[in-house]
Parts: structure tokens; sequence; C-alpha cells
């Protein structure tokens, strides 16, 4: 073998290693991906099933909260009926959600009435404890009840929008209590893909 070509090999065999190596890492990295979203079996407002596939065709903003909250949830709904003013007819592009995560309480009727407060495009929706469990878990959403005094109870619950483009691929959070400009910007950028 010449010199050159006895390079040539050495180089060849060199660069193996590191494509070996590499495959292994890139598999790893995509398994280690968080998948946020998936399949729901939900009814809205007006008692009528949904799922994920209700949402798909249109970019969407998900919050999950309960109609009984007392600062978070009033709050972050003001804030997107704020944002969806300012958006203004590039609004109806967009698939607003409100998840109870209080099906003791929250009836599509009590979801309908609390969310009639606010920017009438958001929608609400219900289900049953396994439901809305199944739900929330296929979201990384936390929720937890907390008894209060006199024997009622409260919810301690994520306070992130999550926004997902029009084909149900998770995008980012809108986190709570940011500047409201931000959130604004995360719609519009939402809106152009």
């Amino acid at each position: 073998m010449t010199s050159w070509r006895i390079a040539a090999f050495a180089l060849a065999l060199a660069g193996l290693p590191l494509v070996a190596c590499d495959k292994p890492a890139d598999q790893a990295s995509r398994q280690a991906t968080i998948q946020i979203g998936g399949p729901f079996q939900l009814v809205d407002m007006n008692g009528r099933p949904v799922t994920e596939k209700t949402l798909l065709g249109k970019p969407t903003a998900i919050f999950f909260g309960f109609t009984y909250c007392p600062e978070v949830c009033p709050t972050t709904m003001a804030e997107m009926t704020a944002w969806l003013k300012a958006l203004g007819p590039d609004a109806d592009r967009l698939n607003v959600v409100f998840v109870s995560v209080d099906p003791e309480r929250d009836t599509p009727e009590q979801l309908k009435l609390y969310l009639s407060n606010f920017d009438p495009r958001i929608q609400g929706f219900a289900g049953t404890p396994e439901a809305i469990a199944k739900t929330a878990k296929a979201y990384r959403v936390y929720y937890q009840k907390v008894a209060t005094e006199g024997g009622g109870y409260t919810l301690d619950h994520s306070s992130a929008i999550y926004l997902f483009d029009a084909q149900g691929r998770f995008v980012e959070p809108i986190g709570y209590g940011g500047p409201p400009e931000r959130g604004l910007a995360q719609l519009k950028a939402l809106l152009k893909g």
C-alpha cells in the first residue's frame, strides 16, 4: 500500500468511531425529549364531546385551571381576553381553551357561566375525574386538591398557558406573571407559524 492510501485508510478509520458515537447520542437526545400534549376525551361547555383532534387546523393556547380559583385563573383569562382583543381579527385563527382540573364543581354549565366574563372565543372543557387526570398527565400539568378550613377545598395547579401549532405539536409556554407584551408577542409568533 502506498503511503497516501495508508493515510487515507487511517483517516477513514479514525472517523468511524465518531460517526458510531454520534448515532447513539442523537438517539438518546430524541428519547430524552419530553412529549407535551396527547389524546384526550372531554366535553365542551355545551356538553359536546371534544378530543385533541377537535383543535387541529388552528394554533392552540391551552390553560388548565378551575372556576373557583381566586387569583391565577381569572388573571390569566383576563390577560388572554386582552391579548385576543389586541390581535384583532387574527384572534379568530386561534383556539383558546380553558380545561378545568376541578371535575367535582366545574360542570359544562359552570364553565360556561365563568367564561362568560371573558372573551367569547375562549372555550371551556370539562370531564370526569379520570378523563381530567389522563389529560393533565398527557399535558404534563400538575394539580392537587388542598383542604381548606370549614371542610372545603382549593386546588394547586400549573399556571402556564401551553402553546401548540396547528398540527398539535407543543411550541412553548407562556409563563404566569410575565410581561403582557411578551405573551402577546408569543401569540403573534404562534399565528405566524
